[in-house]
Formats: C-alpha cells, sequence, structure tokens
C-alpha cells in the first residue's frame, strides 16, 4: 500500500514512519526542515519538505505521491503555542484533505485527542460528544478538534486517532521536556498542560504504542477511536509517579477538578485488535527512566 505520512518527524510521525516501511508498505512522509527531510529518507521512506500550510505545496507533494491513504499527524506544539495548534488543526487538517481529494484519496488516519469531552462522570467512550459547551479558554482548542475531525471526514473514511496524553521519547513528558523543567520552577519552562497533582482524570499512552495504533488503523473502520492506555487516573496519582522518574520534586496533592477532566476507555480500540505495549502508565513511565 502507498502510505502518505503528514508530519512524519514529530513524536508519533518519527516512530510511525519506520513501523509502516517495516510492514511492507511504500511510504512518503513530510517535513518542515531539510534536515527533517533527510531523516525521512535514512527510514527507507520517500522524504519530502513541505509546509503543510501552504496549500498549493502540499496538495503537490500528494498528488506526486498518489497514495492510498494519508495519515495525519500534524501538530504546531515545539512553541507550546496553543494557538499555533489550533492552526494547524484547522488549516493543516484542510489542506491535507483538499490535497488527498486532488489526488483521489478517500481513507485518512488522522490524529486527534482524547480529553475534549463533554463533561461527566468516570471516563469517556467515543458515543460521549465533544465539550460542545465549554468556556474560554478550553472552547478554542474544542472548537479546533472538532474543525479537524469533521474536516477529515469529508473523506469518504475518515479514521480519528483520540491519542491519550502522549508520552515518551520527543514529548512535553519525556527526561529533559517541558513538564519536568515546569516542575523545576523553571520560568522559561514553555508547556500547555498542568502540574497541578489535583484529582483531574488524563489518560496517557506511549508515543510508540500512539504509533502502533495508526499503523493498525490503516484498515479499521471510520469514526473516532480512543487510543489510550487501561488505567485513566487521577493527578495526584500519576504525578508523583511522573516527577520521581524525572528527577523533579512533585508538587502537593489538592483536591478538585473540572468535569471534563475525566480520562478515557480504550475497549474499542482493543476490540479492533489494539495492545498497547505499556498498558498502564505505571510500567510506562518506569521504561521511560530505564531507556533514559
Amino acid at each position: 500500500m502507498r502510505v502518505f505520512v503528514a508530519g512524519a518527524t514529530g513524536a508519533v510521525g518519527s516512530l510511525l514512519v519506520p513501523m509502516v516501511v517495516e510492514a511492507g508498505h511504500e511510504v512518503t512522509g513530510t517535513s518542515r526542515s531539510l534536515a527533517g527531510r533527510e531523516r525521512i529518507r535514512s527510514l527507507a521512506a520517500t522524504g519530502m519538505q513541505v509546509d503543510s500550510l501552504d496549500a498549493e505545496s502540499l496538495r503537490h507533494a500528494v498528488c506526486a505521491a498518489a497514495p492510498e491513504v494519508v495519515i495525519h499527524q500534524l501538530t504546531d506544539l515545539s512553541g507550546a503555542d496553543g494557538a499555533a495548534n489550533g492552526r494547524m488543526r484547522r488549516e493543516g487538517t484542510r489542506n491535507l484533505v483538499e490535497a488527498a481529494k486532488a489526488a483521489g484519496v478517500s481513507r485518512i488516519v488522522a490524529q486527534s485527542i482524547s480529553w475534549a469531552y463533554a463533561p461527566g462522570e468516570g471516563p469517556a467512550e467515543e458515543v460521549v460528544p465533544l465539550d460542545s459547551a465549554a468556556a474560554q479558554p478550553r472552547a478554542r482548542m474544542v472548537s479546533a478538534v472538532r474543525t479537524l475531525e469533521e474536516t477529515a471526514a469529508e473523506l469518504e473514511t475518515a479514521v480519528l486517532l483520540r491519542y491519550g496524553l502522549l508520552y515518551g521519547p520527543g514529548t512535553w513528558y519525556a527526561s529533559g521536556g517541558a513538564f519536568a523543567a515546569a516542575l523545576a520552577g523553571d520560568p522559561s519552562a514553555r508547556f500547555l498542560g498542568s502540574t497541578v497533582a489535583n484529582d483531574a482524570v488524563s489518560s496517557f499512552v506511549h508515543v510508540a504504542d500512539a504509533a502502533g495504533a495508526a499503523l493498525a488503523a490503516l484498515d479499521w473502520p471510520d469514526g473516532p477511536v480512543n487510543i489510550v492506555d487501561d488505567e485513566p487516573a487521577p493527578a495526584h496519582k500519576w504525578l508523583p509517579a511522573l516527577a520521581k522518574t524525572l528527577g523533579v520534586p512533585a508538587p502537593s496533592p489538592v483536591a478538585g477538578r473540572q468535569e471534563w477532566e475525566r480520562g478515557a476507555l480504550n475497549a474499542l480500540a482493543r476490540s479492533r485488535g489494539w495492545q498497547p505495549q505499556w498498558s498502564t502508565w505505571r510500567t510506562g513511565f518506569a521504561a521511560q527512566r530505564d531507556i533514559s
């Protein structure tokens, strides 16, 4: 199968490309930088230097690759700029879908998130709607996610991977990353998440398991699917464990959470055969320490 990976040098994409190649597919990947293009080529894939916010360049790249499926792993998180990432979700996704249409592609696997669900008790399944009543600034994020998913769904088959919080190599939660810097009190740390050890429930997924899900989703049915581990957990449980792994001090536990901070369930993904190597953040965090 010919596969086009948009965002092939990001935290997920850099692990995904060799997986897709090893599975026997013909892969074309994009990066905004020349160095990224060369990294893709070193993985036995075709690398293209493309800015996904440049609609014409992206259309040309996708049409030249003539893929059978497009994988959307586009983000703009390096500067911890929520507005820039929202623009990528809106404009980058629009450009990618229009390029796919021009190339005659009918299937897309798109990166979404699992913390945009409406408030409720207990972790969310995919039937829960997105949080249309959210106040700002959360409303801007949810709106961008909704736009991403609705735009992707213009293609005949759109598998929407609602990832949990990504940890592991290349993520904010890696050793030496933005989360550790924020916990350590670095005033220059740029991090969009929370460092409060409260009752807010989150779901995590190791970045390698996220990449594995994108590979598996090449032949999954249409629609959203949560890609999270088996243990949604409140911050007062997972945060001290991660802080210990990273070698930084953990904040004292406090009470309270927002009603939307509920985590998500992975039963649907597991029913399709996805089996995360790290089924819980407990072992995943420890493995991250051992790797580093």
